[in-house]
């Protein structure tokens, strides 16, 4: 199984620390959250820096709302920081439900699906190096990986799901594992129908705190913060993984449903949780 770490939004200055020595333990993935409207580091900006301050982990956005950005831009972006980490880049895409986001990006709401499926058409495109069209050229640089990095989407909807086999190598399953089981296995059903080969890459993510009791409550306060429009924060909270054993047997369980990888997202600051964190998987 491989294990990656998701990293913590409250304090941007921490993530090269993070992620150095997250990239001298046993992780494969780093991975960072998606908001417009919160005090939250631009992902693509962020993971730029992250992959320049490591040499084998890969950055992954978990998940980036692409509807609320320009198609031509994100291809280049992505292909930009996809070629200079050496093809390190998953990109983890989904459409967002904060409708304060999409106001502020001036993006309806209500069409954010149809608007994502139409991004893809044109960024696979791009990465491809076909021009863009309607009078202008090819967008450059080529990604490292042909086609375009991995992409990979989250959501639970089955518009949402019918998109990874359309336009996806993976799916992100942001659910326990009683939950995932479901939403993997339809994701499957679609993939076969779609006529695609091989299997979809199935990355699952739990958030964890792991630590001092104090290390917990930062934790606990700022995922609760950031869930707080769901209206269901506290029972989000409340699925926290804090001990060794929780995350030893939710790890189990993924592995059970064949996950491929399983995302450890953190919401605590305290650096000191990454090698916590690598113990345990270490144990795995």
């Amino acid at each position: 199984m491989n294990v990656g770490l998701g990293l913590p939004i409250s304090d941007p200055a921490a993530l090269l620390d993070w992620a150095r020595r997250a990239d001298a333990g046993p992780f494969t993935t780093l991975g960072l959250l998606d908001r417009l409207v919160y005090d939250n580091p631009e992902p693509l900006t962020a993971l730029a820096l992250v992959a320049g301050a490591t040499t084998r982990v890969r950055v992954q956005t978990e998940v980036l709302l692409a509807p609320l950005r320009e198609p031509a831009l994100l291809a280049k972006q992505a292909a930009t920081l996809d070629r200079m980490s050496g093809g390190r880049l998953v990109l983890g895409l989904g459409v967002g439900g904060r409708e304060d986001d999409h106001l502020v990006a001036g993006t309806d709401l209500r069409t954010r699906g149809r608007r994502l499926d139409e991004q893809l058409a044109v960024m696979r495109r791009l990465w491809s190096g076909e021009p863009y069209g309607d009078g202008a050229g090819m967008i450059g640089p080529l990604p490292a990986r042909p086609g375009g990095p991995e992409v990979l989407f989250g959501g639970f909807q089955p518009a949402a799901l019918a998109r990874v086999a359309r336009w996806g190598d993976g799916f992100l399953a942001a659910a326990a594992p009683s939950w995932a089981g479901g939403l993997i296995d339809t994701v499957r059903r679609f993939w076969q129908e779609a006529g695609r080969s091989g299997e979809p890459r199935i990355v699952a993510q739990v958030n964890v705190a792991l630590g001092s009791e104090d290390v917990v409550t930062d934790a606990r306060t700022a995922m609760g913060a950031y869930y707080e429009f769901t209206g269901m924060a506290e029972r989000m909270v409340a699925g926290m993984l804090t001990t060794p054993g929780q995350i030893r047997e939710c790890v189990a369980q993924y592995t059970e449903l064949g996950v491929d990888e399983v995302m450890l997202y953190c919401y605590g600051r305290d650096p000191g949780q990454v090698d916590r964190l690598a113990d345990v998987v270490s144990t795995l």
